[in-house]
């Protein structure tokens, strides 16, 4: 049976067949979606079911059994099995609609053992807004792309990256080496819903792992010497102190940031780290017995988000105040995964 998929924000409306997901039905019939990875772990396509229910085939790595309980969905994998009255996960602040641009490489440097600081400047025409948080896809010279977000705070041409190399990453350990000053790349933003929330007027908690510092990055810097600035507290978690590649930069910004708390936890220590110890959502539970009154952001591991979401939930976390950007990675050998490398 085909089922009515009405969306509440727009009063379009869309038919869904059984075997075919949400998403890929809104795009049959010229409905656009937001989405990425299409394949339930970056949560991009999240989206609040107000009536009916739906079903998957295997249940997506990018949802939680509680947030499915809550009535939230990841359009890519959720199947229709009934009428629906659909609206995204929340509303978002205005941004530009995503558009291609050749951007200019300014400046292309090593900032870590295994980290690259990619900076672009748009054309002149651009004048790009964009939300703190979001993402960009960088259109490969072979085809498909790469997504990688934003590092710094928003600004109409200038962007930057944090890209760690993979091995075997046909952009990250390949052509992102050899790009130099005035090289163009083809790039298509602003992409994704992951961004700051200023409306829940709550402290924050940050966590993120590895580069899934970025867009933390960006969302903090939007906030440096802001009236409104809340509490902020950071979690960052590497392997080992060599990976902190920022560690001294984010020392100083509390200076420019409400109640700033930076706590770097390394699961790999050499003995002579002195610092927090074991997996980075763990420690956010050892300081926190109660977590209703923060707003939270993830980014980093799917693994890491999947378990903070099941932990930070445990602890009275707010489903509707919880923020996650997955990151994972592809390789010359792993055609099929999340194109983040």
């Amino acid at each position: 049976m085909v089922h009515r998929i009405h969306l509440l924000e727009t009063g379009e409306a869309f038919d869904a067949a059984p075997d075919e997901s949400l998403l890929d039905a809104a795009l049959r019939q010229g409905l656009r979606l937001p989405h990425e990875c299409q394949f339930g772990s970056c949560g991009t396509c999240r989206v609040k079911i107000a009536t009916g229910s739906v079903a998957y085939e295997d249940f997506p790595p990018g949802l939680s059994p509680e947030e499915a309980a809550e009535g939230y969905a990841l359009a890519c994998q959720a199947r229709a099995t009934s009428d629906l009255a659909i609206s995204p996960a929340r509303r978002l602040a205005p941004c530009s609609e995503p558009a291609r641009h050749m951007a200019t490489v300014t400046s292309v440097r090593a900032i870590g053992e295994d980290v690259l600081h990619l900076a672009l400047e748009l054309p002149p025409g651009a004048q790009l807004l964009y939300r703190a948080g979001q993402y960009v896809n960088i259109q490969l010279p072979e085809g498909g792309h790469r997504s990688f977000s934003m590092a710094s705070r928003p600004h109409p041409r200038a962007i930057d990256f944090h890209i760690r190399r993979i091995p075997q990453g046909r952009f990250t350990n390949g052509h992102a080496t050899q790009l130099r000053p005035g090289d163009t790349l083809p790039v298509e933003l602003p992409l994704g819903t992951f961004c700051y929330h200023e409306e829940d007027y709550r402290p924050l908690i940050m966590v993120a792992t590895g580069t899934g510092l970025a867009p933390i990055k960006s969302i903090l810097e939007s906030l440096m010497d802001c009236e409104d600035c809340p509490p902020v507290s950071l979690y960052w978690g590497m392997r080992s102190e060599a990976g902190l590649y920022l560690h001294d930069e984010i020392m100083r910004w509390a200076e420019r940031l409400c109640e700033f708390r930076y706590v770097p936890v390394l699961s790999r220590a050499g003995a002579g780290w002195t610092g927090r110890r074991g997996h980075v959502q763990q420690a956010v539970l050892e300081d926190f017995d109660d977590l209703s009154e923060h707003a939270i952001y993830l980014c980093g591991s799917p693994a890491m988000i999947a378990d903070a979401k099941r932990e930070f939930l445990a602890r009275n976390a707010s489903i509707d105040h919880m923020y996650s950007d997955s990151f994972t990675f592809q390789s010359a050998a792993a055609p099929q995964a999340a194109a983040l490398a």
